[in-house]
C-alpha cells in the first residue's frame, strides 16, 4: 500500500532526529499516531494533557536541541499554547504539529474549528498550514530549518484529511541542517571595545544563557580583567562551576553580591543576556552588551556600545587585544561580600524549621547534597524557583529547567517527563510547588505509565507563596492565596507509585535518600514553612512600608499568629540585607 502523508511526515522527522512526539491521540491525529507506531525510531508519548506534552517537549528541546509535540483538532492543539510560548520565549527549537479539521470543512464554523495561523502567530518563528500533499516535504522541512536557525517554535497545521492522502515526493531534500557559524563583531568594533575596556579599572561581567557555551572564555576574561562574574538564573548552571570569580545572581531571585558589583563597577559587560528586570540594572556606569541577537541590544539598559556576536567567539577574538589588569581590589571586595552572602544563607539551612514548618532553604540544601553531579532539576515558578536558584549548586554537568521567561505555573512536573525520557540514566528531580502540582496533577499518571524515574518533591507551604509575598509588599492583605490541598502522597499511591508525607525536619535527609534510591517514580510531600520569604537584593522603602501596612491589616483581622510568623521571617531577611 502506498505511503500516506502521515508516514511521509514521520520519515522527515526521523531524518531530523526527533525521538518522540508528546500528544493525546484522537480524530485528526490518528493517522499520524499509526505512522509513529510503524516507526522504529520515534515513540508516541501519551500524556494526559497536551499542555504537559508541550512542556515535556520544551524540556527535551533544551536538553537535546530539538523536540516535537502535537495536538488534535481545536481544543487539542489549543492546549499546546502555553508550552509553545515557553519554548518560543526560551529560544528552544521545537516543532508543533497542530492537527485540524478537514479542508472541506474550513471556513464553515465546523465542530472544533480553529485558525491555527492566528492561534500560534505570537509564539512561533514559522507557522504554516498544509493544504495539499505536494506541500508536505517543503513545509515540514522548512519548519524544521526555521526552528534550528531562529531557535524557536515552528508550527505545521495538518488537516486530518491531508494526513491520510497518498504521499507526493517533490525531490525536496529531507536532510536537516544544524549550522554553527562563527559570529563575532567586526575587527574595528573589537578594537573599539578593547580600547573601552582598557580604559576602565573596575569591571564587572554579567552572563546569561547566551554565554552557556563560553564558561572557560568567561573565566579567562575575568582573570585578565580581575573582574567579578555574575549571572542570570538561566546562566547559573553553566557559569557558576569552577569559577573563582563568581559572585552569584542578581534580580528578583538573586542576592546582594552581584547586585552591588553591577552598580559599583565603572564598566559592566553584559554577555549573552537579555536580563528583563530594569529595576536591578545600574544607570550611572558604562555598559556594553554583546548578544547573538542584535535586536536585543539596548532594550533593557542604556548602552555605550552594543555588539552582535556569539559570546565564545567574541571573547576569543577580544582577549589578545586587552591589557592585563593588575589591581584586584575591586574583585576582592566583591568576593568578600559574596562570601558573607553564602554564610548568611546557612542561617536558613541551620535553622531547619519545625513540625509542618520545615524551612524550604534547608530542604533544598539537602536535595543539593544528596543528588548526583549530573542531576537534572525542574523547578516550578514561584518560591520554589528562588530556593532552586539560591541553594542548588552547579557542577558543570547538572541542568536546571524552568519557566524562566514565560513564568508559567505547573511546569516542573511535565518538564521532568521530557527530561526523564531524554536522559533515563540520570537523576531527575521535579521541585514542585503545591499550587503548580495541583494544577497539572493528572500527568502523574503519565509518569507512572512509563515508569519514569522521577523524584517529585512537593514544597507544600499550603499557599501561593510568591503571590502572597507580592500582595504583602504592595500593602495588601493577602486574599485567596491559601490552599486546602489534597494528600499528595496518597494521590501518588493511588497513581501506583510510592508517596510519603514529611512533617518533621529531621526526617528530610533519609526521606530524600529513599526517594532517590527508588527505581521509578517517587513523591515526597514536604510540609514547608508558609512564612518563609525570599527578599530580593534590593529592598525598596515602598516595599517595607507596604509590608508594614499589610501587617497592620492582618492584625486588625485577628490574624496575630500569622503576623508574628511573618515578622520573624522578615527580621531574618532584613538582617541579611544589612
Amino acid at each position: 500500500m502506498a505511503k500516506n502523508v502521515a508516514h511521509q511526515i514521520i520519515s522527515i522527522l526521523e531524518e531530523a532526529g526527533i525521538k518522540r512526539i508528546y500528544a493525546v491521540t484522537g480524530d485528526s491525529l490518528n493517522h499520524l499516531n499509526i505512522a509513529v507506531r510503524n516507526s522504529k525510531n520515534i515513540d508516541w508519548i501519551h500524556v494526559r494533557h497536551e499542555e504537559a506534552g508541550a512542556y515535556a517537549a520544551a524540556a527535551e528541546a533544551e536538553l537535546d536541541g530539538f523536540a516535537c509535540c502535537a495536538g488534535s483538532s481545536g481544543p487539542g492543539h489549543v492546549h499546546l499554547i502555553n508550552g509553545a510560548y515557553e519554548a518560543q520565549r526560551s529560544h528552544l527549537p521545537m516543532l508543533v504539529i497542530a492537527s485540524t479539521i478537514g479542508t472541506n470543512e474550513m471556513g464553515l464554523d465546523y465542530f472544533q474549528a480553529t485558525d491555527t495561523m492566528k492561534l500560534f502567530d505570537d509564539c512561533s518563528v514559522y507557522n504554516q498550514l498544509i493544504t495539499r500533499p505536494e506541500q508536505v516535504e517543503r513545509i515540514v522541512h522548512t519548519a524544521i530549518q526555521h526552528a534550528f536557525a531562529k531557535k524557536g517554535v515552528a508550527v505545521v497545521g495538518l488537516p486530518g484529511d491531508i494526513s491520510e492522502m497518498g504521499a507526493v515526493s517533490t525531490g525536496q531534500t529531507l536532510k536537516a541542517f544544524r549550522t554553527r557559524p562563527i559570529i563575532r563583531p567586526a575587527d574595528d568594533e573589537l578594537t573599539a571595545l578593547a580600547s573601552l575596556v582598557n580604559a576602565h579599572q573596575k569591571i564587572m561581567i554579567f552572563c546569561g544563557i547566551g554565554a552557556s557555551e563560553a564558561r572557560q572564555q568567561v573565566v579567562a576574561l575575568a582573570r585578565k580583567l580581575n573582574a567579578p562574574v555574575g549571572y542570570s538564573f538561566r546562566g547559573k548552571m553553566a557559569i557558576q562551576p569552577n569559577n573563582p570569580f563568581e559572585v552569584g545572581m542578581t534580580g528578583l531571585l538573586g542576592q546582594a553580591a552581584a547586585y552591588h558589583a553591577m552598580h559599583e563597577a565603572d564598566l559592566l559587560l553584559l554577555l549573552g543576556t537579555d536580563f528583563p528586570y530594569e529595576a536591578f540594572m545600574p544607570t550611572k556606569n558604562t555598559i556594553v552588551q554583546i548578544d547573538e541577537a542584535p535586536e536585543h541590544l539596548g532594550r533593557r539598559a542604556r548602552l555605550e556600545m552594543g555588539l552582535c556576536g556569539d559570546v565564545k567567539d567574541t571573547i576569543e577574538a577580544l582577549l589578545p587585544l586587552l591589557d592585563m589588569k593588575d589591581d584586584a581590589g575591586f574583585l576582592q571586595q566583591q568576593l568578600l561580600r559574596y562570601t558573607k552572602v553564602k554564610e548568611q544563607n546557612h542561617i536558613y539551612i541551620d535553622d531547619n524549621g519545625s513540625e509542618d514548618n520545615i524551612q524550604p532553604e534547608y530542604l533544598t540544601h539537602v536535595i543539593d547534597k544528596a543528588t548526583s553531579h549530573d542531576a537534572i532539576y525542574t523547578v516550578d515558578t514561584g518560591m520554589v524557583c528562588v530556593w532552586g536558584a539560591r541553594f542548588i549548586t552547579a557542577t558543570g554537568d547538572r541542568k536546571m529547567l524552568g519557566s524562566f521567561n514565560h513564568g508559567s505555573m505547573a511546569n516542573a512536573m511535565p518538564m521532568a517527563i521530557g527530561a526523564a525520557l531524554a536522559y533515563p540514566e540520570r537523576q531527575v528531580i521535579a521541585m514542585c510547588g503545591d499550587g503548580g502540582l495541583s494544577m497539572m496533577m493528572g500527568d502523574l499518571a503519565t509518569i507512572q505509565q512509563y515508569q519514569l524515574p522521577i523524584t517529585i518533591i512537593v514544597y507544600n507551604n499550603r499557599s501561593l507563596g510568591m503571590v502572597k509575598l507580592e500582595m504583602l509588599v504592595e500593602g495588601m492583605e493577602d486574599n485567596e492565596t491559601d490552599m486546602l490541598n489534597p494528600d499528595f502522597a496518597l494521590i501518588a499511591q493511588a497513581m501506583g507509585f510510592p508517596g510519603e508525607n514529611i512533617h518533621q525536619p529531621e526526617d528530610v535527609p533519609l526521606a530524600v535518600q529513599r526517594a532517590l534510591a527508588h527505581r521509578g517514580p517517587y513523591l515526597l510531600n514536604v510540609f514547608t514553612n508558609p512564612n518563609a520569604l525570599a527578599m530580593p537584593p534590593k529592598v525598596e522603602l515602598e516595599q517595607m512600608v507596604g509590608m508594614a501596612k499589610s501587617m497592620g491589616k492582618l492584625m486588625l483581622s485577628g490574624k496575630i499568629g500569622e503576623v508574628m510568623d511573618t515578622v520573624k521571617s522578615n527580621i531574618k531577611h532584613l538582617k541579611e540585607k544589612l
